[in-house]
């Protein structure tokens, strides 16, 4: 698979555009631009970029206060910094009253592998997840990343999107269109479904392989919303193949397996989840380490696949 730009620059390029367009775009920063790539609404547009320095909290609230006034804020820090610590801002001042806030995690999962625990988020989308009112988006490549963005940007409500830090392989191509809510199938296949989303979509593709070897054909499904999740479209991908895995880049306590797991609870599908489990990060010296240690393979999706279709229990943690 082709890499392609990382999501956290495409994302910068794409709101610097949409900026371009509409004045009434704002970016505040935790003091980390050149990594969340709001530099470039700063360079272009200094007057519409507000550095909040490290007080995530002030920031968020700040951005209440924008939105209410007809801005539309996109707030931007680590992800593990902008959902944790500012939590409390995030539900009083922006979930609750459903104000028109956007909140961008950067650095997401384990792509800032140097940093260690402190600064890898594992457990954002189940922080977000649970917000009423909250949208929250989870891109695979570059070409999501884009629509997302443009989608926030139109959308009227509290969004959370997560961005990996890294290049990430290109999945879809430049005439994708976003749809909220909707899963997309990437890989077609009638033995199980792998529903993905992230870094872990381009990594399930791989299990392919190791799977049609086997006799298995897996269907791949990209999951870009978290919520709102169509959940009668997850049942039906679902019950097409009798049997389901999801392979997220977070806990698979409270992420996408929760979801998909709560949409199941409709139908007796079996389904087994790929992610972290319930530990937190460290440091390594790159990030495909910290996927090799943690069992964010290609093969342990595979073992994780024949789990679900009862062929051979595993441990693919």
């Amino acid at each position: 698979m082709k890499f392609g730009k990382a999501p956290r620059i495409a994302y910068g390029e794409e709101l610097l555009e949409l900026a371009k367009k509409n004045r009434d775009i704002v970016a505040l920063d935790g003091d980390l631009s050149k990594s969340t790539m709001t530099c470039l609404i700063e360079e272009s547009y200094p007057e519409r970029y507000f550095e909040m320095s490290i007080a995530e909290a002030n920031m968020v609230a700040t951005a209440a206060g924008m939105a209410l006034k007809g801005k539309i804020p996109f707030v931007n820090s680590f992800a593990v910094f902008i959902t944790g610590r500012a939590f409390d801002q995030v539900r009083q001042s922006v979930a609750y009253p459903g104000l028109n806030v956007k909140i961008c995690g950067s650095s997401s999962g384990f792509s800032d592998f140097g940093d260690g625990a402190t600064h890898q988020s594992v457990e954002d989308l189940a922080l977000m997840r649970c917000l009423p009112n909250m949208t929250v988006l989870s891109p695979m490549d570059e070409h999501e990343t884009r629509e997302m963005v443009r989608f926030m940007a139109a959308h009227k409500g509290p969004v959370y999107i997560r961005l990996d830090r890294n290049e990430v392989p290109v999945i879809l191509n430049e005439n994708y269109k976003f749809k909220l809510g909707e899963p997309v199938v990437v890989r077609s296949g009638k033995d199980v479904t792998i529903f993905a989303t992230g870094q872990m979509v381009s990594i399930a593709l791989s299990a392919a392989a190791l799977l049609e070897a086997d006799g298995i054909s897996p269907e791949i499904v990209n999951v870009g919303t978290i919520k709102p999740m169509n959940e009668k479209a997850i049942i039906e991908l679902a019950r097409t193949t009798g049997a389901a895995v999801t392979a997220e880049e977070h806990n698979v306590r409270g992420g996408l397996g929760s979801a998909v797991a709560e949409a199941l609870m409709k139908c007796p599908i079996p389904i087994v989840p790929v992610g972290i489990e319930d530990r937190f990060g460290q440091s390594a010296a790159d990030y495909s380490e910290l996927l090799q240690a943690y069992g964010l393979t290609a093969e342990s999706i595979a073992a994780a696949c024949r789990e679900a279709k009862g062929l051979k229990k595993e441990n693919h943690g």
